[in-house]
């Protein structure tokens, strides 16, 4: 009998243990599988949006004057072009108050600015090598010159910019207009100029925006700020300067592309900008 129970035991323990060393080997099957970060997120950042400019509600209309954002045809001895000459500027039409007629019978060329000096940006099409010269112009509300100066016509087609002098700055809440004139005709007295012209405000920013714009990390975000707030000339000029500092940044190009066709300038933003 003692020999039999010793039999029984040996062969007990044996099935016992490698059945619980293999219990032991099995994972838990509550076990979760860690989370992985989701793709696109691992910067801190958000991506900036594109530039969309918004008109600002006031003023309602910076002059009473019809502006003129493009060229028209050719004048004496201009030769034809693709695209006219164009100002960089919102455009707005004001329609008759007539049952007969909803034709644009004026045009609002222009916008704002927060700077003493701002730059002003056109598409020309005239080169250096044509016969053409070209003069731009700025004038207070009671067309007095404030400036006026010959502009160097650039060696290919593209947007040039007009800056002011350090002499010359712009007043607060007044207006003034602005010309771009180009003469075909070496007699510029007898010469009847390619022209466009519009109105410029110089306006103070208010609290909210300064706080925004202090906010603002990159300066293509501060672009966007100024393009919603209906600030044009600085958020142009902004994008004109990231654009000459680094000509092949894509985001960059795309924000000057969006901020242009955002007032229906599309013919013009791809063009070059040229010195």
């Amino acid at each position: 009998m003692k020999w039999m129970l010793a039999i029984v035991l040996v062969l007990s323990s044996v099935t016992y243990y490698p059945a619980k060393a293999t219990a032991q080997t099995k994972p838990p099957a509550t076990t979760k599988q860690p989370v992985q970060p989701a793709k696109g997120k691992t910067s801190p950042q958000q991506p900036t949006s594109r530039p969309v400019f918004v008109l600002p509600k006031t003023p309602e209309r910076l002059s009473p004057i019809s502006g003129r954002r493009a060229g028209m045809g050719s004048r004496d001895n201009c030769p034809a072009v693709t695209t006219a000459l164009t100002a960089l500027v919102p455009l707005q039409e004001e329609q008759k108050i007539s049952k007969k007629t909803d034709k644009p019978i004026s045009e609002i060329v222009g916008g704002l600015t927060t700077s003493q000096r701002p730059t002003f940006w056109f598409y020309v099409p005239y080169t250096q090598d044509s016969t053409a010269s070209a003069e731009f112009i700025l004038q207070d509300s009671e067309e007095n010159d404030i400036y006026r100066n010959a502009i160097a016509l650039p060696p290919k087609p593209g947007v040039i910019g007009v800056s002011l002098p350090s002499n010359k700055s712009l007043q607060v809440e007044k207006t003034y207009r602005w010309y771009l004139k180009v003469f075909c005709n070496q007699q510029q007295t007898a010469s009847v100029p390619i022209y466009v012209e519009g109105d410029i405000q110089r306006v103070n920013l208010d609290s909210r925006m300064m706080q925004q714009l202090q906010t603002a990390v990159a300066p293509q975000q501060k672009v966007v700020i100024y393009a919603q707030e209906g600030i044009w000339f600085d958020s142009l000029t902004m994008l004109a300067q990231l654009r000459q500092k680094n000509p092949h940044d894509a985001s960059v190009v795309s924000d000057w592309q969006s901020l242009l066709k955002s007032v229906n300038l599309d013919n013009v933003a791809t063009a070059p900008l040229v010195q």
